[in-house]
Protein backbone atom coordinates (compact mmCIF):
# COMPACT_ATOMS: atom_id res chain seq x y z
CA UNK A 1 0.00 0.00 0.00
CA UNK A 2 1.06 3.48 -0.40
CA UNK A 3 1.12 6.62 2.15
CA UNK A 4 0.87 9.86 1.48
CA UNK A 5 2.72 12.60 3.76
CA UNK A 6 1.47 16.14 3.07
CA UNK A 7 4.33 18.61 4.43
CA UNK A 8 2.71 22.52 4.83
CA UNK A 9 5.47 24.35 5.31
CA UNK A 10 6.36 28.53 5.15
CA UNK A 11 7.79 28.44 1.13
CA UNK A 12 6.04 25.07 -0.24
CA UNK A 13 4.15 21.90 0.12
CA UNK A 14 5.97 19.16 -0.18
CA UNK A 15 4.42 15.74 -0.88
CA UNK A 16 5.98 12.19 -0.67
CA UNK A 17 4.05 8.67 -1.27
CA UNK A 18 5.50 6.09 1.07
CA UNK A 19 5.40 2.46 0.37
CA UNK A 20 4.53 0.36 3.43
CA UNK A 21 7.80 -1.00 4.07
CA UNK A 22 9.26 3.03 4.28
CA UNK A 23 10.51 3.50 0.98
CA UNK A 24 9.66 6.56 -0.46
CA UNK A 25 8.50 6.07 -3.98
CA UNK A 26 7.85 9.97 -5.10
CA UNK A 27 8.69 13.72 -3.61
CA UNK A 28 6.96 16.48 -5.33
CA UNK A 29 7.53 20.12 -4.15
CA UNK A 30 5.20 23.08 -4.74
CA UNK A 31 5.58 26.76 -3.49
CA UNK A 32 3.67 29.48 -3.13
CA UNK A 33 4.10 33.38 -1.86
CA UNK A 34 4.43 34.68 1.69
CA UNK A 35 3.30 38.21 2.17
CA UNK A 36 5.00 40.90 4.80
CA UNK A 37 2.39 43.72 4.14
CA UNK A 38 3.64 45.62 7.22
CA UNK A 39 7.09 45.32 8.52
CA UNK A 40 6.83 41.96 11.23
CA UNK A 41 3.74 40.91 9.68
CA UNK A 42 3.77 37.54 7.83
CA UNK A 43 0.38 36.49 5.98
CA UNK A 44 -0.79 33.44 3.61
CA UNK A 45 -3.38 32.92 1.75
CA UNK A 46 -5.43 29.79 2.56
CA UNK A 47 -6.47 28.92 -0.97
CA UNK A 48 -2.64 29.26 -2.59
CA UNK A 49 -2.32 26.06 -0.30
CA UNK A 50 -5.04 24.36 -1.33
CA UNK A 51 -4.39 24.72 -4.96
CA UNK A 52 -0.97 23.88 -4.54
CA UNK A 53 -1.81 20.54 -2.72
CA UNK A 54 -3.74 19.39 -5.00
CA UNK A 55 -1.82 20.23 -8.03
CA UNK A 56 1.31 18.31 -6.02
CA UNK A 57 -1.21 15.76 -5.53
CA UNK A 58 -1.95 15.05 -9.01
CA UNK A 59 1.94 15.75 -9.98
CA UNK A 60 3.26 12.91 -7.09
CA UNK A 61 0.51 10.31 -7.84
CA UNK A 62 1.50 10.72 -11.95
CA UNK A 63 4.42 8.17 -10.73
CA UNK A 64 2.26 5.78 -8.42
CA UNK A 65 -0.07 2.93 -8.50
CA UNK A 66 -3.40 5.25 -7.59
CA UNK A 67 -5.19 2.17 -6.45
CA UNK A 68 -2.89 1.28 -3.73
CA UNK A 69 -3.19 4.61 -2.29
CA UNK A 70 -4.61 4.08 1.40
CA UNK A 71 -4.22 7.04 3.40
CA UNK A 72 -2.75 10.64 3.74
CA UNK A 73 -1.44 12.60 6.51
CA UNK A 74 0.05 15.72 7.24
CA UNK A 75 3.04 17.63 9.04
CA UNK A 76 2.21 21.53 8.98
CA UNK A 77 3.35 24.98 9.77
CA UNK A 78 2.31 25.34 13.35
CA UNK A 79 0.50 28.44 14.86
CA UNK A 80 -1.57 29.91 11.89
CA UNK A 81 -4.67 31.09 12.45
CA UNK A 82 -7.17 30.26 9.33
CA UNK A 83 -10.76 31.60 9.78
CA UNK A 84 -13.24 31.07 8.40
CA UNK A 85 -17.38 32.12 7.81
CA UNK A 86 -20.61 30.57 7.98
CA UNK A 87 -20.24 29.81 4.36
CA UNK A 88 -16.77 27.95 5.19
CA UNK A 89 -14.74 31.03 3.26
CA UNK A 90 -11.38 31.94 4.45
CA UNK A 91 -12.22 35.79 6.11
CA UNK A 92 -8.77 36.85 6.16
CA UNK A 93 -5.26 36.13 4.87
CA UNK A 94 -3.63 33.60 7.95
CA UNK A 95 -1.46 35.06 10.44
CA UNK A 96 1.52 33.07 10.27
CA UNK A 97 3.85 31.55 13.06
CA UNK A 98 6.12 33.74 12.35
CA UNK A 99 4.40 37.34 12.63
CA UNK A 100 5.45 39.31 15.33
CA UNK A 101 2.14 41.67 15.09
CA UNK A 102 0.38 40.65 18.14
CA UNK A 103 2.78 42.12 20.94
CA UNK A 104 0.80 44.40 23.10
CA UNK A 105 -1.61 41.32 23.39
CA UNK A 106 0.97 38.94 24.29
CA UNK A 107 1.85 41.07 26.90
CA UNK A 108 -1.47 41.72 27.92
CA UNK A 109 -1.71 37.54 28.65
CA UNK A 110 1.67 37.36 30.04
CA UNK A 111 1.25 40.29 32.79
CA UNK A 112 -1.91 41.02 32.97
CA UNK A 113 -3.85 37.25 32.91
CA UNK A 114 -0.42 36.31 34.03
CA UNK A 115 1.97 33.56 33.26
CA UNK A 116 1.46 31.23 36.10
CA UNK A 117 -2.31 31.21 35.25
CA UNK A 118 -1.83 30.21 31.14
CA UNK A 119 1.10 28.32 32.72
CA UNK A 120 -1.65 26.21 34.76
CA UNK A 121 -4.68 26.65 32.07
CA UNK A 122 -2.13 25.39 29.21
CA UNK A 123 1.62 24.29 30.14
CA UNK A 124 2.54 27.54 27.94
CA UNK A 125 3.31 31.14 28.64
CA UNK A 126 2.16 33.55 25.64
CA UNK A 127 4.70 33.80 22.44
CA UNK A 128 3.93 36.54 20.16
CA UNK A 129 3.62 33.64 17.18
CA UNK A 130 1.53 31.78 19.28
CA UNK A 131 -2.71 31.91 17.87
CA UNK A 132 -4.57 32.92 20.76
CA UNK A 133 -2.61 36.33 20.55
CA UNK A 134 -3.65 36.42 17.24
CA UNK A 135 -7.24 35.67 18.06
CA UNK A 136 -7.21 38.96 20.45
CA UNK A 137 -5.71 40.63 17.53
CA UNK A 138 -7.94 40.20 15.36
CA UNK A 139 -10.87 40.87 17.88
CA UNK A 140 -9.13 44.30 18.87
CA UNK A 141 -8.38 45.48 15.20
CA UNK A 142 -10.60 44.02 12.51
CA UNK A 143 -14.17 43.42 15.15
CA UNK A 144 -16.36 43.12 12.09
CA UNK A 145 -14.02 40.08 10.70
CA UNK A 146 -13.88 38.54 14.50
CA UNK A 147 -17.54 38.62 14.29
CA UNK A 148 -17.64 36.12 11.31
CA UNK A 149 -15.64 33.76 12.57
CA UNK A 150 -17.40 30.15 12.35
CA UNK A 151 -14.45 27.84 12.55
CA UNK A 152 -10.94 28.77 13.70
CA UNK A 153 -7.92 26.50 12.38
CA UNK A 154 -4.49 25.66 11.79
CA UNK A 155 -3.18 25.71 8.54
CA UNK A 156 -2.61 21.65 8.15
CA UNK A 157 -6.17 21.82 9.10
CA UNK A 158 -7.55 23.80 6.37
CA UNK A 159 -6.09 21.09 4.25
CA UNK A 160 -7.43 18.31 6.29
CA UNK A 161 -11.40 20.02 6.14
CA UNK A 162 -10.95 21.31 2.12
CA UNK A 163 -9.77 17.04 1.39
CA UNK A 164 -12.68 15.71 3.36
CA UNK A 165 -15.04 17.71 5.28
CA UNK A 166 -13.61 17.17 8.91
CA UNK A 167 -13.01 20.09 11.30
CA UNK A 168 -10.15 18.52 13.41
CA UNK A 169 -7.05 19.44 14.71
CA UNK A 170 -4.55 17.27 17.18
CA UNK A 171 -3.11 17.75 20.43
CA UNK A 172 0.73 18.11 18.79
CA UNK A 173 -0.69 21.35 16.78
CA UNK A 174 -3.14 22.44 19.07
CA UNK A 175 -0.59 22.52 21.65
CA UNK A 176 0.87 25.12 20.49
CA UNK A 177 -2.19 27.59 19.74
CA UNK A 178 -2.39 28.47 23.82
CA UNK A 179 -6.04 26.99 23.81
CA UNK A 180 -5.28 23.84 24.85
CA UNK A 181 -4.97 22.25 28.09
CA UNK A 182 -1.84 19.94 27.28
CA UNK A 183 -1.84 18.15 30.56
CA UNK A 184 -5.44 16.83 29.96
CA UNK A 185 -5.42 16.77 26.44
CA UNK A 186 -9.14 19.25 26.10
CA UNK A 187 -9.72 22.32 25.17
CA UNK A 188 -8.94 25.12 27.92
CA UNK A 189 -12.54 26.71 28.99
CA UNK A 190 -10.29 29.73 31.04
CA UNK A 191 -8.23 30.04 27.33
CA UNK A 192 -11.69 30.17 25.62
CA UNK A 193 -12.98 32.58 28.27
CA UNK A 194 -10.32 34.83 27.98
CA UNK A 195 -10.52 35.06 24.00
CA UNK A 196 -14.14 35.15 23.54
CA UNK A 197 -13.97 31.54 21.51
CA UNK A 198 -16.87 29.24 22.01
CA UNK A 199 -16.02 25.24 21.82
CA UNK A 200 -17.88 24.98 18.24
CA UNK A 201 -15.69 27.55 16.65
CA UNK A 202 -12.71 25.04 17.74
CA UNK A 203 -11.86 21.77 15.69
CA UNK A 204 -12.43 18.38 17.09
CA UNK A 205 -9.58 16.60 18.84
CA UNK A 206 -7.23 13.64 17.43
CA UNK A 207 -4.44 11.89 18.57
CA UNK A 208 -2.09 12.62 15.20
CA UNK A 209 -2.66 8.95 13.94
CA UNK A 210 -6.53 8.50 14.09
CA UNK A 211 -8.59 8.49 11.30
CA UNK A 212 -10.80 11.41 11.04
CA UNK A 213 -12.18 10.76 7.68
CA UNK A 214 -12.45 9.70 4.13
CA UNK A 215 -11.37 11.60 1.22
CA UNK A 216 -14.86 13.62 -0.26
CA UNK A 217 -15.98 11.86 -3.80
CA UNK A 218 -15.22 14.80 -5.87
CA UNK A 219 -11.46 14.79 -4.37
CA UNK A 220 -11.33 11.46 -4.61
CA UNK A 221 -12.67 11.19 -7.95
CA UNK A 222 -10.22 14.46 -9.34
CA UNK A 223 -7.30 12.90 -8.09
CA UNK A 224 -8.49 9.32 -9.46
CA UNK A 225 -8.33 7.20 -6.17
CA UNK A 226 -10.79 5.47 -4.39
CA UNK A 227 -13.32 7.51 -1.87
CA UNK A 228 -12.12 4.98 0.94
CA UNK A 229 -8.87 6.42 1.15
CA UNK A 230 -8.30 7.73 5.02
CA UNK A 231 -7.04 11.09 5.76
CA UNK A 232 -5.19 11.25 9.16
CA UNK A 233 -5.40 14.01 11.64
CA UNK A 234 -1.36 14.45 11.80
CA UNK A 235 0.47 17.11 13.99
CA UNK A 236 2.79 20.02 13.81
CA UNK A 237 5.38 20.46 11.81
CA UNK A 238 8.00 19.29 14.54
CA UNK A 239 5.90 16.58 15.89
CA UNK A 240 5.77 15.14 12.09
CA UNK A 241 9.49 15.52 11.67
CA UNK A 242 10.41 14.13 15.31
CA UNK A 243 8.25 10.80 13.92
CA UNK A 244 10.20 11.22 10.81
CA UNK A 245 13.53 10.99 12.70
CA UNK A 246 12.50 8.26 15.19
CA UNK A 247 12.39 10.75 17.79
CA UNK A 248 9.58 9.17 19.71
CA UNK A 249 9.00 6.92 22.93
CA UNK A 250 11.35 8.74 26.02
CA UNK A 251 14.35 10.65 26.08
CA UNK A 252 15.02 11.03 22.55
CA UNK A 253 16.19 14.43 20.63
CA UNK A 254 15.76 15.64 17.35
CA UNK A 255 17.22 19.24 15.94
CA UNK A 256 15.83 20.84 13.12
CA UNK A 257 17.42 23.24 10.92
CA UNK A 258 14.52 24.39 8.71
CA UNK A 259 13.12 27.73 7.93
CA UNK A 260 12.48 27.68 11.91
CA UNK A 261 15.36 25.30 14.14
CA UNK A 262 14.00 23.27 16.74
CA UNK A 263 15.33 21.22 20.10
CA UNK A 264 12.64 18.28 20.38
CA UNK A 265 12.74 16.23 23.50
CA UNK A 266 10.53 13.34 23.59
CA UNK A 267 8.67 12.29 26.78
CA UNK A 268 6.76 9.83 28.51
CA UNK A 269 5.61 11.78 30.88
CA UNK A 270 4.73 15.70 31.16
CA UNK A 271 6.77 18.59 32.55
CA UNK A 272 7.28 21.73 32.43
CA UNK A 273 10.56 24.18 33.18
CA UNK A 274 10.13 26.88 35.47
CA UNK A 275 10.76 29.69 33.54
CA UNK A 276 8.38 28.43 30.54
CA UNK A 277 11.22 28.88 28.51
CA UNK A 278 10.36 26.01 26.27
CA UNK A 279 7.33 24.73 24.76
CA UNK A 280 5.63 21.91 26.80
CA UNK A 281 3.55 20.25 24.29
CA UNK A 282 1.83 16.82 23.32
CA UNK A 283 3.16 14.93 20.89
CA UNK A 284 2.42 12.72 17.93
CA UNK A 285 3.21 9.25 19.64
CA UNK A 286 0.53 10.35 22.37
CA UNK A 287 2.49 11.06 25.13
CA UNK A 288 4.33 14.44 25.33
CA UNK A 289 7.75 16.66 24.38
CA UNK A 290 9.44 19.76 25.47
CA UNK A 291 10.69 21.77 22.26
CA UNK A 292 12.90 24.95 22.18
CA UNK A 293 12.12 26.89 19.16
CA UNK A 294 13.67 29.92 17.26
CA UNK A 295 12.29 31.49 14.39
CA UNK A 296 15.15 31.62 12.40
CA UNK A 297 17.46 29.28 11.33
CA UNK A 298 18.54 28.01 7.64
CA UNK A 299 16.72 30.59 6.93
CA UNK A 300 19.49 32.85 8.57
CA UNK A 301 21.76 30.84 5.85
CA UNK A 302 19.57 31.28 2.75
CA UNK A 303 19.16 35.37 3.70
CA UNK A 304 22.68 35.28 3.86
CA UNK A 305 23.47 33.70 0.94
CA UNK A 306 20.46 34.63 -1.43
CA UNK A 307 20.10 38.41 -0.54
CA UNK A 308 23.27 39.76 0.82
CA UNK A 309 25.73 37.85 -1.14
CA UNK A 310 23.35 36.95 -3.96
CA UNK A 311 24.37 33.48 -4.69
CA UNK A 312 23.13 30.19 -4.89
CA UNK A 313 25.85 27.99 -4.50
CA UNK A 314 25.89 27.41 -0.54
CA UNK A 315 28.37 24.52 -0.63
CA UNK A 316 31.56 26.48 -2.53
CA UNK A 317 30.39 29.27 0.04
CA UNK A 318 30.88 26.84 2.91
CA UNK A 319 33.95 25.04 0.92
CA UNK A 320 36.65 27.25 2.32
CA UNK A 321 35.58 27.52 6.03
CA UNK A 322 38.27 25.39 8.09
CA UNK A 323 38.96 27.31 11.23
CA UNK A 324 36.03 26.00 12.96
CA UNK A 325 36.31 27.15 17.17
CA UNK A 326 38.73 29.77 16.38
CA UNK A 327 36.02 32.66 14.87
CA UNK A 328 35.97 36.24 16.23
CA UNK A 329 32.58 36.87 14.21
CA UNK A 330 29.50 36.08 15.84
CA UNK A 331 26.36 36.54 14.79
CA UNK A 332 22.95 36.98 17.01
CA UNK A 333 20.26 34.82 14.41
CA UNK A 334 16.96 36.85 15.25
CA UNK A 335 15.42 38.56 11.97
CA UNK A 336 12.32 37.90 12.51
CA UNK A 337 12.55 38.56 16.46
CA UNK A 338 12.68 35.45 18.70
CA UNK A 339 10.83 32.63 20.86
CA UNK A 340 13.28 30.50 23.13
CA UNK A 341 14.56 31.24 25.17
CA UNK A 342 13.85 35.25 25.07
CA UNK A 343 10.29 35.70 23.85
CA UNK A 344 11.27 38.76 22.13
CA UNK A 345 9.47 39.99 18.88
CA UNK A 346 11.71 42.99 19.01
CA UNK A 347 14.82 41.34 18.73
CA UNK A 348 16.92 41.62 15.44
CA UNK A 349 19.98 40.24 14.13
CA UNK A 350 23.13 41.58 14.83
CA UNK A 351 27.12 40.80 13.31
CA UNK A 352 29.87 41.23 16.46
CA UNK A 353 33.48 41.38 16.52
CA UNK A 354 34.30 42.21 12.75
CA UNK A 355 37.39 43.97 11.79
CA UNK A 356 39.86 44.96 8.74
CA UNK A 357 40.99 41.81 8.12
CA UNK A 358 37.48 39.96 8.65
CA UNK A 359 36.86 37.30 6.05
CA UNK A 360 33.38 36.67 3.76
CA UNK A 361 34.09 33.11 4.64
CA UNK A 362 34.38 34.35 8.91
CA UNK A 363 31.13 35.95 7.99
CA UNK A 364 29.08 33.18 6.73
CA UNK A 365 31.08 30.51 9.33
CA UNK A 366 29.48 32.82 12.19
CA UNK A 367 26.07 32.78 10.62
CA UNK A 368 26.11 28.67 10.93
CA UNK A 369 27.68 29.03 13.96
CA UNK A 370 25.14 31.93 15.95
CA UNK A 371 22.22 29.52 14.50
CA UNK A 372 24.33 26.67 16.30
CA UNK A 373 24.62 28.92 19.52
CA UNK A 374 20.90 30.15 19.54
CA UNK A 375 19.55 26.43 19.20
CA UNK A 376 21.96 25.41 22.43
CA UNK A 377 20.18 27.97 24.66
CA UNK A 378 17.33 25.66 24.73
CA UNK A 379 19.31 22.60 24.84
CA UNK A 380 20.56 24.02 28.20
CA UNK A 381 17.25 24.92 29.56
CA UNK A 382 16.65 21.10 28.95
CA UNK A 383 19.67 20.31 30.49
CA UNK A 384 18.88 22.70 33.68
CA UNK A 385 16.15 20.33 34.12
CA UNK A 386 17.85 17.72 34.87
CA UNK A 387 17.27 16.10 31.32
CA UNK A 388 20.34 13.99 29.86
CA UNK A 389 20.93 13.74 26.03
CA UNK A 390 23.70 12.22 24.42
CA UNK A 391 22.51 12.08 20.87
CA UNK A 392 20.55 13.86 18.73
CA UNK A 393 18.92 13.20 15.34
CA UNK A 394 19.48 15.96 12.76
CA UNK A 395 16.95 17.19 9.62
CA UNK A 396 15.81 20.43 8.06
CA UNK A 397 17.52 21.92 4.92
CA UNK A 398 20.39 22.70 7.07
CA UNK A 399 21.11 19.03 7.86
CA UNK A 400 22.11 18.80 4.35
CA UNK A 401 25.52 20.58 4.89
CA UNK A 402 28.53 18.33 6.32
CA UNK A 403 30.20 21.65 7.79
CA UNK A 404 26.70 22.94 9.32
CA UNK A 405 26.04 19.01 10.76
CA UNK A 406 29.80 19.07 12.40
CA UNK A 407 29.56 22.61 13.89
CA UNK A 408 25.94 21.33 15.31
CA UNK A 409 27.61 18.22 17.02
CA UNK A 410 30.35 19.95 18.36
CA UNK A 411 28.77 23.28 19.65
CA UNK A 412 25.95 21.01 21.28
CA UNK A 413 28.71 18.64 22.57
CA UNK A 414 26.61 15.40 21.02
CA UNK A 415 26.37 12.97 19.09
CA UNK A 416 24.80 13.54 15.79
CA UNK A 417 22.59 11.24 13.43
CA UNK A 418 22.16 11.57 10.38
CA UNK A 419 19.39 8.91 9.15
CA UNK A 420 18.52 7.48 5.51
CA UNK A 421 15.60 10.11 4.75
CA UNK A 422 15.57 13.57 5.64
CA UNK A 423 12.28 14.30 4.77
CA UNK A 424 11.34 15.71 7.96
CA UNK A 425 7.39 16.23 8.63
CA UNK A 426 6.36 15.00 4.84
CA UNK A 427 7.68 11.53 6.15
CA UNK A 428 6.69 11.69 9.15
CA UNK A 429 3.32 12.50 7.98
CA UNK A 430 3.12 9.60 5.68
CA UNK A 431 4.18 7.34 9.04
CA UNK A 432 1.30 8.54 10.71
CA UNK A 433 -0.53 7.57 7.67
CA UNK A 434 0.33 4.26 7.74
CA UNK A 435 -0.14 4.04 11.28
CA UNK A 436 -3.59 5.25 11.28
CA UNK A 437 -4.29 2.62 8.48
CA UNK A 438 -3.29 -0.04 10.66
CA UNK A 439 0.21 -1.05 8.95
CA UNK A 440 1.86 -0.66 12.40
CA UNK A 441 0.20 -0.83 15.98
CA UNK A 442 1.73 2.20 16.69
CA UNK A 443 3.96 5.07 16.16
CA UNK A 444 6.63 3.97 18.35
CA UNK A 445 6.92 0.91 16.26
CA UNK A 446 6.84 2.24 12.89
CA UNK A 447 9.66 4.24 13.89
CA UNK A 448 11.80 2.03 14.89
CA UNK A 449 11.03 0.28 11.99
CA UNK A 450 11.37 2.77 9.14
CA UNK A 451 13.90 5.11 10.45
CA UNK A 452 17.29 4.33 9.76
CA UNK A 453 20.82 5.61 10.81
CA UNK A 454 23.33 5.68 8.16
CA UNK A 455 26.12 8.42 9.53
CA UNK A 456 26.84 8.99 12.94
CA UNK A 457 28.70 12.08 13.68
CA UNK A 458 31.27 12.31 16.66
CA UNK A 459 32.16 15.21 19.05
CA UNK A 460 35.56 16.45 18.68
CA UNK A 461 36.84 17.01 22.51
CA UNK A 462 39.47 19.68 21.87
CA UNK A 463 36.85 21.00 19.20
CA UNK A 464 34.05 21.08 21.87
CA UNK A 465 36.62 23.01 24.19
CA UNK A 466 36.76 25.61 21.83
CA UNK A 467 33.43 25.95 20.61
CA UNK A 468 32.81 25.86 24.65
CA UNK A 469 34.42 29.33 25.53
CA UNK A 470 32.83 30.72 22.46
CA UNK A 471 29.21 29.67 23.38
CA UNK A 472 30.09 31.49 26.63
CA UNK A 473 30.62 34.78 24.69
CA UNK A 474 27.82 34.72 22.46
CA UNK A 475 25.36 34.10 25.44
CA UNK A 476 26.84 37.62 26.95
CA UNK A 477 25.64 39.28 23.08
CA UNK A 478 22.06 39.04 23.47
CA UNK A 479 21.80 40.77 27.35
CA UNK A 480 23.99 43.41 26.33
CA UNK A 481 22.04 44.92 23.27
CA UNK A 482 18.64 43.84 24.67
CA UNK A 483 17.62 47.46 25.63
CA UNK A 484 18.39 48.27 21.99
CA UNK A 485 15.55 46.67 20.91
CA UNK A 486 12.43 47.36 19.69
CA UNK A 487 10.06 50.63 19.29
CA UNK A 488 11.64 52.18 15.86
CA UNK A 489 9.83 50.18 13.28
Amino acid sequence: MLYIGIDLGTSAVKLLAMDEKGKIVNIVSKEYPIFFPHPGWSEQNPEDWYEQTMAGLKELLEKCDKSKVAGISFGGQMHGLVALDADDQVIRPAILWNDGRTAKQTDYLNQVIGKEKLSQYTANIAFAGFTAPKILWMKENEPDNFAKIAKIMLPKDYLAYRLSGSFCTDYSDASGMLLLDVQHRCWSREMMEICSVKEEQLPRLYESYEVVGTLKKEIAGELGVSPEVKVIAGAGDNAAAAVGTGTVGDGRCNISLGTSGTVFISSKTFGVDKYNALHSFDHADGAYHLMGCMLSAASCNKWWMDDILKTKNYSEEQAGITRLGENHVYFLPYLMGERSPHNNPDARAVFFGMSMDTTREEMTQAVLEGVSFALRDSLEVARDLGIRVERTKLCGGGAKSPLWRRIIANVMNLKVDIIESEEGPGYGGAILAAVGCGEYASVEEAAEKLVKVVETIEPEPELVAKYEKKYQKFRTIYPAVKALYGGEE
